[in-house]
């Protein structure tokens, strides 16, 4: 019996690349035996490559049966190359284009958050064209301060800045508007950081929601950004030590995201708990990192769960349509 071929598309023109190699040889390397895995490197300019030679994406409709989209970031969690294999009719895993197109762009996202309820930090959306010294004074006069800057699109805590002083807001800003012409500036809540995963038709459920995962960044770290994520040197606690009410409450906030973003197969978003005023929203990670120091992972061994079976779950979904 010939085995179903799965194409492991990892890399491409992100500032999330190296991650994204990582998620996808985490994905090659525990695709259950009944697949056959074909890896599919995209590299810095988008070009695909099968065993180390160009190809066209709608080649992949001859080699294999199913897309495992391990990418992040821009072009791979945006909804560019769920759009590309829609149009060749190829079955992928994750959310389709215009649900990932929503879920990475974080004002959007915010919006949605806003109309279903769903409690969010207040926050402000910044144009570069805009930003003069004069509108940079405004904004430490009139914004709540500390606050987090960050790009409207990117993820891993690209380009994220915390600013408690003046003379951080500018560098902050430049910062972000590497990562495009438009940045989010939003209140600093203190609080516990968590993230909850949920999957679809899991474990006879519609909508499954995995244990939230507590994370305790480094002291030296001023926020989770991208090297507290990567460094291995934060606590990641699953499940998190959260009261039942908390618990409760971020499970069900996380599988109203997804459902409120038309996302399918699996997601992951982020909150933070603070004491008194509650818990908020931060965003959604609609293709969550995969690597060995990736929150998913985790979640999934905390309800007694592999990667093999999830990945086999994944795809099926995926086949199934």
């Amino acid at each position: 019996m010939s085995k179903l071929r799965v194409a492991v598309l990892r890399g491409g023109p992100s500032s999330e690349y190296e991650v994204s190699l990582k998620s996808g040889a985490t994905v090659l390397n525990n695709l259950p035996e009944k697949y056959q895995p074909i890896d599919v490197f995209i590299d810095t300019e988008g070009t695909w490559h099968i065993d180390g030679l160009p190809i066209k994406p709608e080649s992949l409709l001859k080699k294999a049966d199913v897309a495992f989209i391990a990418m992040h970031g821009e072009y791979g969690e945006d909804g560019k190359v769920q759009k590309i294999l829609e149009t060749h009719g190829i079955p992928f895993t994750g959310s389709g284009s215009f649900a990932s197109a929503m879920g990475m762009n974080k004002a959007k996202t915010k919006e949605i958050f806003k109309q279903y309820g769903i409690k969010t930090p207040y926050h402000i959306l910044l144009n570069k064209a805009e930003m003069t010294k004069e509108k940079v004074h405004e904004l430490f006069r009139s914004f709540p301060h500390p606050n987090i800057v960050k790009p409207a699109s990117a993820g891993s805590s690209i380009g994220v800045s915390k600013v408690e002083k003046f003379d951080e807001l500018e560098p902050a800003l430049l910062k972000a508007f590497e990562y495009g012409p438009v940045v989010i500036m939003e209140e600093f809540i203190a609080g516990k950081e968590a993230t909850c995963g949920v999957v679809n038709n899991f474990r006879n459920e519609e909508l499954y929601s995995l244990l939230p995962v507590e994370i305790r960044k480094p002291a030296e770290n001023a926020f989770f950004d991208y090297d507290a994520k990567y460094n291995g040197k934060s606590e990641e606690i699953c499940p998190g030590n959260f009261t039942a009410e908390e618990k409760h409450h971020i499970q069900e906030a996380a599988k109203a995201i997804h459902k409120a973003l038309g996302l399918r197969h699996y997601s992951r978003s982020d909150f933070i708990v603070h004491p008194r005023r509650g818990i908020y929203a931060l965003e959604v990670n609609t293709l969550p990192g995969l690597t060995s120091e990736s929150l998913l992972p985790k979640s999934l061994a905390a309800v007694g769960s592999t990667l093999p079976e999830f990945f086999d779950h994944i795809i099926t979904l995926a086949l199934a349509k």
